[in-house]
């Protein structure tokens, strides 16, 4: 026998036992990275959002037909969002939007329904928020500059 046989069948050698463990082993490692499906946000039923009516159906009557809005314009109340996203994680990485839809609800100034859209994923757009920071006056100090630098200024005798 040549040495790197015996080095195989010294460090290589598995029984029927050990092979039966890794593999299950594997197999739940890998089962356990399955991509996770999350649902956020509620959207009406399709039905329910065909009944509503521009210019007959105020905001009360959307209301009841369609539940509470997501979220309301910051700027103006006059329009209602209905948004629903679906995404898929998988592992620790990031969530990745697999689908998302918004109904914008727009009510005139008297509160009656004025336009209903509905917009998907591929409307939507990717907004990059600034990420700068406001500059502070000062020196910015380590650890070890903040502690050697607080030596001595206490437990002073009162004069």
């Amino acid at each position: 026998m040549n040495l790197i046989t015996q080095m195989k069948n010294r460090y290589f050698h598995f029984n029927n036992k050990t092979s039966y463990l890794l593999v299950l082993g594997a197999v739940l490692l890998l089962s356990g990275c399955d991509p996770r499906l999350e649902v956020h946000g509620n959207l009406p039923d399709p039905e329910k959002v065909l009944s509503v009516q521009p210019k007959i159906h105020t905001k009360l009557q959307v209301a009841q037909l369609l539940g509470t809005p997501s979220t309301i314009g910051t700027f103006n109340d006059q329009t209602w969002y209905y948004v629903s996203r679906k995404s898929e994680t998988f592992a620790f990485l990031e969530p990745k939007i697999i689908d998302q839809q918004v109904l914008v609800v727009k009510f005139d100034p008297s509160g009656v329904v004025d336009d209903i859209q509905l917009y998907g994923y591929e409307d939507g757009r990717i907004i990059n928020p600034i990420t700068k920071e406001t500059p502070t006056s000062g020196q910015e100090l380590t650890v070890l500059q903040q502690f050697f630098g607080n030596i001595g200024r206490f437990n002073k005798e009162a004069k």
